[in-house]
């Protein structure tokens, strides 16, 4: 089992170890995966002028990837040229799985991903705050219902399973309090070693953020953007930046926390980011005028919820570009990816709420911040912790991530 805690430590082996016969082969398998799944339908002759390596080389990895199932060789082409007819070459959706959970503050989500990056099965529950002593218990059996779905020999190629969570589930000092018992159960327990425990697979923990970040960065039409903060306005405000198109995940997985960002807000009063730019901080103003957020959202033109709507929004919107601001800074990038479960017309004013702020506030040296909308529209942090471990087991050439 992988536990984020471990991360430090096998990273420094990873630079201390050489490079053996074991990681070589490795390295070139996933060299040739990371083409198909850039280039599906490429032929021997492509995959090898795109990898750089040998055409006998790329012949010898196809025949290791196909006896793993991890390929399916196309009819061949026949395009009326010099040479030998090409064959095309495509990854195999069937060849690998893996499970994807988040564990929010309002729901429960358990996915089956394959290695197109399809979501094949999915399992969603909501609550009212994740319950330690019943929620393992849930992702037991729903982990056990998505691979029953699946034929007996394809069960055994599931990698794994990825698990997305908040670093603060269970902390009395977080905005939404853990019932009572709560903080204790979570604190005395370690949430991957309870998955690996209901589910019998080996677990890769990811924050939530960073896994929906890595969702909305698989799932953007190519090219894709290389450097970007991907910001959720959810429950709470979940974020993630990639730079040279790689996730920053930090030693402790934790990296790209843009809402623990502390801020100045319309009125000048420091604050964290999530005090303000989240769904939670939004259903606290409706429900101090006596509104439900659901009723204010089907009716948000009409006062006073239209107008406690629109001043979240602008609230909101200052301090998220405030926070893009402070990470660009340190971080390079231009691009600031704004999604949410809301309504598609709410998160449409966000974003063009997050524009305008970008040309009022004062930048250095950097061309303007553009604002984009999500592509998910939802959270899609169990999806993007599947497919994590799917990258880390099948392409990428990191040793850390290579057997040897």
């Amino acid at each position: 089992m992988v536990e984020a805690d471990d991360r430090p430590k096998r990273q420094l082996e990873a630079r201390l170890r050489g490079v053996g016969p074991n990681s070589i082969r490795q390295s070139n398998q996933r060299a040739v995966m990371t083409v198909l799944s850039v280039a599906p339908g490429a032929s021997n002759a492509e995959i090898s002028r795109l990898t750089g390596l040998a055409p006998q080389t790329v012949s010898a990895v196809l025949v290791d990837l196909e006896s793993e199932a991890l390929l399916v060789r196309g009819q061949v082409r026949r395009d009326g040229g010099r040479g030998q007819p090409a064959t095309p070459i495509f990854l195999n959706p069937e060849g690998a799985y893996a499970i994807g959970v988040e564990i929010g503050w309002m729901r429960l989500e358990v996915v089956l991903i394959n290695l197109h990056a399809e979501v094949v099965g999915s399992v969603r529950s909501s609550h009212a705050y994740p319950d330690a002593s019943t929620i393992f218990a849930q992702i037991g059996d729903a982990v056990a219902d998505l691979t029953a779905a699946l034929p007996k020999d394809r069960q055994i190629r599931i990698r794994g399973l990825g698990l997305a969570l908040p670093g603060s589930i269970g902390c009395p000092g977080e905005l939404i309090a853990p019932p009572a018992g709560q903080e204790q159960m979570w604190r005395g327990l370690d949430p991957a070693v309870e998955v690996a425990k209901a589910t019998g697979l080996e677990v890769r923990v990811v924050n939530d953020g960073n896994a929906a970040s890595l969702a909305e960065y698989v799932h953007t039409p190519m090219p894709r953007p290389r450097n970007f903060a991907y910001l959720l306005v959810d429950t709470l405000l979940a974020a993630g930046v990639f730079t040279a198109e790689r996730l920053r995940e930090g030693d402790t997985g934790r990296s790209g926390n843009i809402g623990a960002m502390v801020v100045a807000d319309r009125a000048g009063t420091q604050r964290f980011v999530y005090e303000i730019a989240s769904i939670h901080a939004l259903h606290t103003r409706l429900a101090e005028a006596g509104l439900t957020l659901d009723a204010s959202l089907d009716a948000a033109s009409s006062d006073p919820a239209g107008s406690i709507l629109a001043t979240w929004i602008e609230d909101a919107a200052f301090v998220l570009v405030q926070a893009v601001l402070n990470a660009r800074a340190v971080l390079e990038f231009d691009l600031a990816i704004i999604d949410s479960p809301l309504p598609p017309p709410v998160l449409d004013r966000i974003v063009a709420a997050a524009q305008r702020a970008a040309m009022d506030l004062p930048g250095i040296g950097r061309t303007a911040l553009e604002v984009r909308k999500g592509q998910l529209g939802r959270s899609g942090a169990a999806s993007g912790a599947a497919l994590l471990l799917i990258y880390e087991r099948l392409f990428s050439r990191e040793l850390v991530h290579l057997a040897e």
